[in-house]
């Protein structure tokens, strides 16, 4: 199993999970590859630090953490991006109100200005995000690194 770090044209970035080099262009060539937030099918390789793992080490090669040590977490988006990136881009995500579900719905008011202008985040479904897009109402997805302890 390989995995590549993808981009569409949006510029939206994901991780992708095949069986092999071969088997990625593959699909990409028959448009098989698509973003999970716009559906866009023209999905590009992005340069990936991941390196292979033995038995016992941790993603980033590091000797496994002894109990009770905290470790940052490695890979994905977040590799390569110096700790103090990470923990002010988590803060800025700590700053915005958490809408939950309601995204959607709180974007649009926001943009057509019917609640007041405020940073959001929340969940939208791929068909919610796209039908935003369409509105020309602006978002970005968050990478998981940066969410997982700001809610």
């Amino acid at each position: 199993m390989i995995i590549f770090e993808l981009a569409c044209g949006h510029g939206h970035r994901f991780e992708g999970w095949f069986a092999s080099g071969e088997e990625f262009t593959r699909q990409q060539e028959q448009s098989l590859v698509a973003c999970p937030v716009c559906d866009d099918a023209h999905i590009e390789r992005l340069p990936s630090a991941r390196v292979s793992v033995t038995k016992g080490a941790t993603r980033d090669n590091a000797p496994p953490a002894e109990p009770g040590e905290e470790r940052q977490p490695s890979g994905g988006a977040a590799a390569g991006l110096p700790a103090e990136a990470i923990a002010k881009l988590r803060e800025i995500v700590r700053n915005t109100e958490n809408v939950g579900r309601r995204f959607p719905e709180e974007a649009r008011k926001i943009h057509y200005q019917e609640a007041p202008a405020r940073a959001i985040r929340g969940q939208a479904s791929r068909d919610e995000a796209q039908a935003l897009t369409d509105e020309g109402i602006e978002f970005a997805s968050l990478p998981s690194f940066l969410t997982n302890d700001a809610h």
